[in-house]
């Protein structure tokens, strides 16, 4: 019989790159007086407080609500706040820094 050669055009994998952004805050972390838990605030990102009800919670929770800042402040056309040095942050009494990483989609 006759011989058919079907040609199929081979496929490309195109890798899927997602380019990030890492940036690194300082936060402070203040334990609850009467309960379980943490508040935190990012100083270098007006009004980003959050919490948690562990410190790992409460470390998620900053991540999140740090991430969202930035996103928002970058979606209206304005630059990423520079981080702070940890050695320049004052530490209230009974409170800790901790630094947090985000790493944001460019």
């Amino acid at each position: 019989g006759e011989r058919r050669i079907i040609h199929y055009p081979q496929k490309r994998i195109i890798g899927l790159y997602v380019y990030v952004m890492k940036l690194i805050y300082p936060a402070i972390f203040t334990p609850f007086e009467e309960a379980e838990g943490y508040t935190v605030v990012i100083p270098d990102l007006p009004g980003c407080v959050t919490e948690g009800h562990d410190l790992t919670n409460a470390t998620e929770m900053a991540i999140d609500a740090a991430g969202g800042w930035v996103l928002d402040e970058l979606e209206n056309g304005h630059a990423v706040p520079d981080s702070s040095s940890p050695a320049s942050i004052t530490v209230p009494e009974g409170s800790f820094m901790n630094m947090i990483t985000l790493n944001i989609p460019e």
